[in-house]
């Protein structure tokens, strides 16, 4: 039951974490070890779990927590707060600050929301369109019912419904074309407060322009799923030195490259899956154990009771440490964590429906700073989950 939730296994998977510091601190290189923050944390941490790493200083314990943004040169990431008490009272999630980018905008605001409920997100768009700021948006058509989204079409602001078979399962916000936000969160009440989800800001014209391409395919073209034109302006990039890859399904190939990253895994892979239904993940991943990577991960309960085709009891019967989530709520990420460096988020569930007819949208980072962060947060998801 998802109310049950069982993290007697904590000891064991803090060890594991310690294992892997351990190894990583006698590399020859000095990559930064999963669970090491090296990048401003906002708000202050109090009284949170800890686990002791190896920094580039000596031991440094380090927050286990969810809830807070870490910032660096390029980029903010934010994690839902499901278990924080404030999360019944609607304060304090990763809305705040994206709600304080689009008060901020001076000249436009482009969304693409498979679903919206959330006042706050709301207000502010039609804040900012009162001001004068372009704001457009593109959603899932059998949400366009809900009352923050009619709210938002009484205020003036134009939403375009995809109208297709297919979902519009799109999550990011475009600002003044000047940054992204993205991940697994929808711009919803439960999903920012009851759901784990990740947020995912990125500071660059050229990560904005790659969006902002999509977007208009969807909100000026009426191109959606299948009709999508595979002409991303910059499909990989390097921010501050990081390299940057952006797909957008199904016109992308999503499922090609990460087939890829997972065969060229060399020593982890760690991944939190809302729905897992392909065949090849699931093939790779048992292989990799097999040749003797460390393989974990975490899916959502009621998605896998509900999914045909579900690659949780395979995984689970080749022996691999795959459990189902402790929230109850959802466990909302579509995350894979390759060799403590690769790190795949964004909109895309594991499934041949994200693959083929649904609009979606990936990103791909390689930086061990940013790959702990969301190693954290599977700690976290993980020690939650059901045993």
């Amino acid at each position: 039951m998802k109310n049950s939730i069982r993290a007697n296994n904590r000891g064991k998977s803090l060890a594991m974490l310690a294992l892997i510091v351990a190894m990583l601190a006698c590399s020859s290189s000095p990559v930064p070890i999963p669970g090491y923050i090296a990048t401003q944390i906002f708000p202050p941490v109090t009284q949170a779990p800890t686990v002791t790493i190896v920094g580039p200083s000596g031991l440094v314990d380090i927050p286990l927590q969810v809830g807070y943004g870490v910032r660096g040169s390029f980029y903010d990431i934010y994690f839902t707060d499901p278990f924080n008490p404030a999360s019944s009272k609607e304060e304090g999630g990763p809305d705040k600050p994206l709600v304080a980018a689009i008060d901020a905008a001076r000249i436009s605001v482009d969304v693409a929301a498979y679903s919206i409920t959330l006042y706050s997100f709301q207000q502010a768009l039609i804040r900012a369109f009162n001001r004068g700021v372009s704001v457009r948006l593109v959603m899932e058509s059998d949400n366009m019912d809900s009352s923050a989204a009619q709210a938002i079409l009484r205020a003036g602001i134009p939403i375009v419904g995809d109208q297709r078979d297919g979902l519009m399962h799109d999550k990011f916000v475009v600002i003044d074309r000047s940054e992204v936000w993205t991940g697994s969160l929808n711009f919803t009440t439960q999903g920012t407060y009851q759901d784990d989800n990740n947020l995912l800001r990125i500071h660059s014209s050229k990560f904005a322009d790659d969006y902002t391409f999509e977007f208009e395919e969807m909100f000026v073209k009426d191109f959606f799923g299948p009709d999508a034109i595979a002409k991303t302006p910059y499909p990989s990039m390097l921010i501050d030195g990081v390299p940057v890859e952006v797909y957008f399904s199904p016109d992308d190939h999503v499922a090609q490259r990460i087939v890829k990253l997972l065969r060229d895994a060399r020593h982890s892979i760690y991944f939190m899956a809302y729905s897992f239904t392909a065949n090849d993940f699931g093939d790779i991943l048992r292989q990799k154990t097999e040749d003797g990577l460390t393989v974990q991960g975490v899916m959502d309960e009621e998605q896998t009771n509900n999914n045909k085709g579900t690659e949780f009891f395979q995984l689970s019967k080749a022996g691999l440490p795959v459990y189902l989530d402790g929230n109850a709520g959802l466990m909302h990420h579509k995350v894979i964590i390759i060799d403590g460096e690769i790190v795949i988020t964004g909109s895309y569930n594991f499934t041949a429906s994200a693959e083929r007819t649904n609009d979606e949208n990936v990103v791909i980072l390689r930086d061990p700073k940013i790959a702990a962060q969301y190693l954290t947060e599977f700690q976290r998801v993980y020690d939650m989950a059901q045993r």
